[in-house]
């Protein structure tokens, strides 16, 4: 195993007890809530937002410690999002990371629940006073997850992607559905990571962000090919359903060969932009090359 795989391990481990920590137990009224919540968050999926943050605060000389706040608030945001994703009245999916989806596991209602209270869960997160960073810095962390989760963000990202189906978007169309969507919340893990820092460099974060933004589009622009490329037990929810939907998607508009070209192309800027991050980045940098070769 390399030295790589074990870093990998040991910061989902920490996430996943980070999350076990601040989820309700299932064993406390409301209890069905409880349980559901816990279902959609723990025991699966890449933990990528995290690790962005983890990573980038780490670069910079944060602690592990601080940074687990964050990383779990924006897991928790990413895991809301899923849940109401799925539903019958968005996405309709029945399976996520090869389980049933929460909807399907519990009900409709009680999904729709586990979505607010999850992200409420997230804010006082990141919100609970500490003595580890500038007031400051916190309150610019809930503006900047705010936002991200927000209509100027992830859900105004999903607001688009449902008018567009059965739409023709131009290629500057898809590729503001696709910021809004999932790169906003890469961006604000990354940024996230970066304002753990007490004193953060401007130019540092500028190109932390720049870096941020590539490869979120980078990510989504990977999930459109992997829809085409990649199959059900493989991608733990259903192959094809862009498709199946009518959605706009990157192989749809430009084709699957300009598709992974675009996609390399923010992953060669992405680099550029670290290279003059004075910070060690070979995490980041190796993300930067998961999100574009990941097969899931």
């Amino acid at each position: 195993m390399s030295s790589t795989d074990d870093w990998i391990g040991a910061l989902q481990a920490r996430t996943e007890q980070a999350l076990e920590r601040v989820l309700p137990p299932a064993d406390k009224p409301p209890k069905r809530l409880h349980e559901a919540m816990r279902y959609a968050v723990l025991g699966g999926g890449k933990r990528l937002r995290p690790l962005l943050v983890y990573s980038t605060g780490m670069a910079l000389g944060a602690p592990e410690a601080v940074l687990d706040a964050p990383a779990s608030a924006v897991e928790l945001i990413h895991a809301y999002s899923l849940v109401h994703d799925d539903l019958p009245s968005m996405d309709n999916d029945d399976l996520r990371r090869g389980h049933p989806t929460c909807h399907k596991a519990f009900d409709e209602a009680t999904a729709l629940l586990v979505g607010d209270a999850l992200q409420s869960l997230a804010f006082r997160i990141l919100a609970t006073p500490t003595s580890a960073l500038p007031a400051k810095n916190q309150i610019k962390m809930l503006v900047l997850l705010a936002e991200a989760a927000g209509s100027r963000g992830m859900a105004g990202g999903q607001a688009i992607d449902l008018e567009a189906v059965g739409q023709h978007l131009t290629l500057s169309e898809l590729e503001t559905m696709h910021r809004l969507k999932t790169g906003a919340l890469i961006r604000a893990s990354v940024l996230l990571g970066a304002w753990c820092h007490p004193t953060i460099n401007p130019h540092t974060l500028e190109n932390l962000d720049r870096f941020a933004q590539c490869i979120g589009l980078a990510f989504q622009i990977q999930d459109d090919v992997l829809d085409v490329e990649s199959d059900t037990v493989t991608l733990g929810k259903p192959q094809g359903s862009d498709r199946a939907r009518d959605k706009p998607t990157y192989p749809s508009l430009l084709g699957l060969t300009q598709a992974k070209a675009k996609a390399q192309s923010l992953l060669e800027e992405a680099h550029q932009a670290l290279r003059v991050v004075d910070a060690p980045t070979e995490h980041l940098e190796w993300l930067a090359d998961f999100v574009v070769q990941r097969r899931h």
